[in-house]
């Protein structure tokens, strides 16, 4: 059998990641069939956008798509692709898995977290405006369809992979509404749940004074979008930062697997990044197709690969590659 993904290697490091991660998942014995798209800085010269119309509907035929980073500029400039894809094909649950690994420095040994991200409203939607010279407004949509829908994605999460507790973050003290609105559809949910997944709830900044404190006492969080995005990225932090952090954005019809990272351009062409996200978000990709079996070995693989240290990036001490990295993997995958 042959899955028929979407490949689009970004901009950046992105086509290096790419190419060390197809490699990876070559070895795994899994037969893909690549429809690669182009996206971001380099077509918006060519087509007029970084996001073209064939990506989106090569995603929407394919199902699932592997995506590198692509380049956001800051203040000004094009929207997010990831943004406009998740928009674009109803990618309503961001899943960011966070686990310690040994060879990987970090303050904390045993951290094992999954960050659940609603991924489609909240300041996050766009909605934004000048009011007059001086001043701007964003609004924040929380509503109840789309909170309990990631609500119920987490606690199902939470079922099938053996998990203990849901927390659900939010700032409900103080944006009584909106954010009471989220909490109090994550109640309803987890009612459904009792007796099979604990359920608690934490005020964002007194959640990140605790992951920084004691993680070993969390497991799944959910959270609507932006304090999912801070949070996820100092979940990573715990864990040896955004290089080794995975991601995933689940729709009904169709879901993206991509690293948290940016596209690093000044690092473009050297063979230096460190492809384990990429690598880690294909295990993800794996999981979602079924291959279970594969997935647990690809990611046994980079465990073991960066444990012994003798054939991983800069960043991980080493003096390997990008092309290397991946290479040390995929024989890892095939001994």
């Amino acid at each position: 059998m042959s899955y028929a993904v979407t490949l689009i290697p970004g901009d950046g490091i992105g086509p290096e990641l790419a190419d060390a991660t197809v490699g990876v998942l070559e070895a795994t014995g899994i037969a893909f069939d690549w429809d690669i798209q182009e996206a971001g800085e380099a077509t918006i010269a060519s087509e007029g956008t970084p996001l073209p119309d064939r990506v989106v509907e090569s995603i929407r035929r394919n199902g699932v798509a592997l995506k590198g980073p692509i380049t956001t500029p800051v203040g000004g400039g094009f929207r997010s692709v990831n943004v406009a894809l998740r928009l674009a094909l109803g990618l309503y649950a961001n899943v960011r898995p966070a686990r310690s690994m040994k060879g990987v420095a970090s303050r904390f040994e045993k951290v094992d977290l999954i960050i659940v991200r609603e991924n489609t409203e909240d300041l996050y939607a766009g909605i934004e405006h000048r009011v007059g010279p001086d001043a701007a407004e964003s609004i924040k949509i929380i509503t109840r369809g789309a909170s309990q829908r990631i609500a119920r994605y987490a606690f199902e999460y939470a079922v099938r992979n053996g998990r203990r507790k849901v927390t659900a973050v939010h700032k409900a003290n103080i944006m009584k509404l909106s954010d009471g609105l989220f909490l109090e559809s994550c109640q309803q949910v987890a009612a459904g749940y009792e007796g099979r997944v604990g359920f608690e709830d934490r005020i964002v900044d007194n959640m990140c004074m605790q992951l920084v404190q004691k993680p070993e006492l969390y497991d799944v969080l959910v959270l609507p979008n932006l304090y999912g995005d801070i949070v996820s990225d100092l979940a990573a932090g715990l864990v040896g930062g955004l290089g080794v952090a995975p991601g995933a954005n689940i729709g009904e019809k169709a879901a993206v697997f991509e690293p948290v990272h940016g596209s690093a351009p000044k690092y473009a062409g050297q063979n230096k990044a460190n492809p384990t996200a990429l690598i880690l978000s294909a295990g993800l990709m794996l999981r979602h197709l079924g291959e279970v079996d594969a997935a647990s070995a690809l990611e046994s693989a980079v465990r073991l690969v960066i444990a012994e240290g003798t054939t991983v990036t800069y960043d991980l001490g080493g003096s390997a590659g990008t092309s290397e990295f991946g290479a040390a993997v995929a024989a890892r995958l095939r001994s």
